[in-house]
């Protein structure tokens, strides 16, 4: 296997892309090889296995490596390691797959990046995972939640050869390698350099972190956006980019390299502070900055912090040495008025006056249109914003319309369908669960699995009308809470997501069943329908809820309209 080593600046760097004869034999041989396709996450750990950012990682974890990360943070052999880099698998895919095998490993449209060799298959515990990677196993954890709900039971592990890295089309010229970025220290001259990792736009805040960070280090700066989507409510990747050029301008000149990592974060706090030490001294910083909560999810549902905003900071000071990096640890930063900058709470004068804007505010503002204070950011990174995330009676938007059979959904669509072409101010598609089936989903039957399949369809479809400012309206049955909070994940991305239950009486439903199919299946002739024998979850928190019971639709459809109004979504 013609594994690469370089040895400038960082550190032993492996990196897994093997030569282009190597690589076109493993392009002819793989029509034999049994095929795994890699979900996004895995196909991000796997670019950062191929270009080195793992170092000294191989491949994708065995048992023999993974036990010793979750348990203690170490490889096999003793090397800190914190986070385990696993493959994981279905049930079915562990089935065929067997040690001793080469798979190909390929991306959903059926590109081989690389192969993996088999050396180990294993039915792993998720319990002990997330409460020793995560320190709890509450699914109001993001990380905890991909691993429950998302994530295969098996793990299949082995050393990679990589024949070509995964494709990438936007802002190619800010997409490095480990190897690549040190060649460009090395013609720059930079001796001394402080990577700084964020996945939010760069504010005035963290500009002063990064400006402070540079003079205490005496270097020069590597900031290193991650660029996949953390969690829902982040800021798409474009616009993000977009802000990062944007503040790339107000840094001196010649002192800051931006470099996009496709890393996929598991929001693990302290542990993740550490990997993200490594990928940093790996591409060659010499120290690198920690701040307050890095890499935490924020609070459960609870509102308790999952990790103390400390935590992560005193963990990777605690092993820099072993890491070789520095760490540069950074308290709160809040505005002074009176000095018209930000500083560390602890360095505020007395008698000055402090402003603050939580991240969770800022986006409510955005999201909602509202005014972003001039002190917060810079003026240029709030016009990319805007245009990433207009007001919201110019955002698109989805009306979720859930409820039993016979309550009423489609009929209160149709009412709001047509007043919104009445507008006229944006394209409205409405999507009933029965024309949804006719066209998209024909093939599918009534199971609970069709059913579901059938929703998260509609989710889809919905999806990409909001993402292109469109009015989605749906009106399945959606029985499950899951499936209809996954839906609204992906929606909140683009625009609005507005559910609305219509809330009437089960008797009520089946007082108005035209088809009879209440009827058949109490008396046992359709099995799994909704309200008879197989639930309804109700909606937990629900923007509208309707009862039709002695309500017109038009009445239900004005309630509705009521609410987008006040919320801002039509004018």
């Amino acid at each position: 296997m013609n594994h690469h080593q370089v040895e400038p600046y960082g550190g032993t760097l492996v990196e897994l892309i093997v030569d282009a004869e190597r690589g076109a034999a493993l392009k002819e041989l793989s029509r034999a090889f049994p095929r795994i396709t890699l979900t996004i996450r895995q196909l991000s750990d796997l670019e950062l296995l191929m270009n080195g950012s793992f170092s000294p990682l191989r491949g994708f974890m065995t048992r023999k490596d993974y036990e010793p990360v979750v348990d203690r943070m170490r490889l096999a052999d003793g090397t800190l390691w914190p986070i385990p880099i696993a493959l994981d698998v279905s049930e079915a895919e562990a089935a065929r797959i067997e040690p001793g095998q080469t798979v190909a490993l390929c991306d959903a449209e059926g590109f081989m990046p690389a192969v993996l060799h088999v050396e180990d298959v294993w039915r792993y515990d998720k319990k002990i995972e997330a409460e020793k990677v995560y320190g709890t196993m509450d699914t109001a954890h993001p990380g905890v939640d991909f691993l429950f709900n998302h994530k295969g039971a098996h793990y299949v592990g082995g050393t990679v050869e990589g024949i070509q890295q995964p494709l990438h089309f936007a802002y190619r010229r800010h997409r490095h390698s480990p190897a690549e970025v040190r060649a460009l220290y090395a013609k720059l001259g930079w001796r001394r350099i402080v990577g700084f990792q964020t996945r939010h736009p760069l504010h005035r805040a963290q500009f002063e972190i990064t400006l402070r960070a540079m003079a205490e280090a005496k270097a020069n700066l590597l900031l290193h956006p991650v660029v996949r989507r953390v969690k829902p409510n982040d800021i798409d990747t474009y616009t993000r980019v977009r802000c990062y050029l944007e503040a790339y301008r107000r840094y001196p000149p010649n002192m800051m390299l931006l470099s996009l990592l496709p890393l996929s974060m598991r929001m693990a706090g302290p542990r993740e502070a550490l990997l993200h030490a490594i990928i940093r001294k790996n591409y060659g910083c010499t120290h690198f900055i920690v701040g307050q909560d890095h890499a935490g999810p924020g609070a459960d549902n609870g509102g308790n912090p999952f990790y103390a905003p400390d935590a992560a900071a005193k963990a990777a000071v605690a092993h820099a040495g072993e890491i070789g990096i520095g760490i540069l640890p950074f308290a709160e930063m809040v505005y002074v008025k009176e000095e018209d900058t930000y500083m560390p709470v602890s360095e505020v004068p007395e008698n000055c006056t402090t402003d603050g804007l939580s991240r969770e505010e800022f986006h409510r503002r955005l999201r909602a249109g509202r005014r972003i204070p001039e002190w917060y950011s810079f003026p240029e990174v709030v016009a990319e914003l805007k245009t990433g995330y207009p007001p919201r009676h110019r955002q698109g938007f989805t009306i979720f319309c859930t409820g039993l059979s016979g309550a009423g959904k489609s009929t209160v669509a149709k009412v709001l369908y047509a007043r919104f072409q009445e507008i006229g101010k944006r394209p409205v598609t409405l999507l009933d669960g029965d024309i949804v089936r006719l066209n998209l989903s024909s093939e599918l039957g009534f199971s609970r699995e069709d059913r579901d399949l059938n929703v998260r369809r509609i989710g889809f479809v919905a999806s990409e009308i909001t993402k292109n400012r469109g009015i989605a309206i749906c009106a399945p049955i959606a029985p499950y809470r899951q499936t209809r909070r996954q839906i609204r994940s992906v929606i909140e991305q683009y625009g609005g997501f507005v559910e609305v239950h219509v809330n009437t009486p089960l008797e009520v439903c089946e007082g108005r069943d035209r088809k009879g199919m209440y009827a058949k299946a109490r008396a046992g002739l359709i099995k799994g329908f909704t309200g008879v024998d197989d639930p309804y979850e109700s909606p937990e928190q629900a923007e509208v809820s309707i009862d039709t019971t002695d309500m017109t639709p038009s009445e239900a459809a004005q309630e509705v309209l009521l609410f987008l109004e006040r919320e801002g979504y039509i004018k």
